[in-house]
């Protein structure tokens, strides 16, 4: 099988396409890319000398076997057969393929998603605590931190964030690319969006980068952002590896507690369904079960009218 770093034509093609045609984000062509050459470079050991687009399905499943042998996670496993079947439906449109032995293909994972890390509602209000407004780095910090926490936003796309994505009539965030490059509308609370007038008032402009830095005048990126978040988690007596993530996963999982239907969580989180957000499920604790015994039409009161 040719590696992908050969530059088939076919698989150059694709990824052009993605690029000019489908407007993919250069990180998004640039991740399809590294899937492809891993797969090609593991089918080269199962059928040598085969492109992509002409192996069976059969082979594939061969493949996925030896992923799972190797520990590869399903949530890798997943993006690598999305982006592979995005290629064989290429090839198939091309004429170059007979069908996508893919088409339709889905993995089912059995086992239970792992629970996320997220702060509890004391250490989060803690964590904001601890950032100061007396000086205009401080304020910059502390809106970097507000904004994480307070509309889940994702680290890069708050790198991305630019002075005219903020609606001020909405009081909404407009997230121009997140993952996958789809786009969404995120509402700021309340005491967030006072702090972020006050910040738009020092930092003046009416257009550019959201967040700068403040030698260089040049857009934050996530290196900065990871770097504000471990100072202040330092500050409130926090674990120092605190991360954004960790925080986006804390403004789910809060939503969550407080009763908001999963499937305004998956909107607001830009998840491509609710079942991307099913993870935050395990705020609920034991309440499912509750829940069941009430309803247990064989006996118990839960049967009784």
């Amino acid at each position: 099988m040719k590696d992908i770093d050969a530059l088939d034509p076919l698989v150059e093609g694709y990824l052009a396409y993605l690029a000019d045609v489908s407007r993919k984000a250069r990180g998004t062509v640039r991740d399809v890319r590294c899937s492809l050459k891993r797969v090609s470079a593991k089918m080269s050991r199962i059928r040598s000398g085969v492109p992509l687009w002409k192996l069976s399905l059969g082979d594939f499943m061969v493949w996925l076997e030896r992923e799972r042998d190797d520990g590869t996670s399903v949530q890798s496993l997943a993006k690598y057969l999305s982006h592979v079947r995005g290629l064989l439906d290429y090839a198939w449109r091309s004429g170059r393929a007979e069908r996508n032995v893919l088409d339709g293909f889905r993995l089912q994972d059995a086992r239970r998603p792992v629970k996320p890390r997220c702060l509890t509602m004391e250490e989060a209000r803690h964590l904001v605590e601890s950032c100061a407004h007396n000086n205009s780095q401080q304020r910059r910090d502390r809106i970097i931190v507000l904004l994480l926490y307070g509309c889940g936003l994702r680290t890069r796309e708050l790198c991305g964030l630019r002075v005219q994505d903020i609606d001020r009539e909405r009081r909404e965030l407009f997230v121009v690319r997140g993952k996958g490059d789809r786009q969404r509308h995120v509402p700021i609370p309340g005491g967030v969006y006072t702090e972020l007038l006050a910040y738009l008032v020092e930092r003046g402009g009416r257009r550019g980068p959201l967040f700068r830095t403040l030698q260089k005048r040049r857009p934050i990126n996530p290196k900065e952002v990871c770097q504000v978040v471990r100072e202040a988690a330092d500050r409130a007596g926090l674990d120092d590896t605190l991360t954004p993530k960790v925080l986006r996963h804390s403004y789910a999982t809060h939503l969550m507690d407080r009763g908001v239907d999963l499937s305004v969580i998956a909107s607001l989180m830009g998840h491509r369904s609710p079942q991307e957000t099913g993870v935050y499920l395990h705020v609920l604790g034991d309440k499912t079960q509750e829940a069941v015994q009430c309803l247990d039409p064989a006996g118990g009161n839960g049967g009784a009218t």
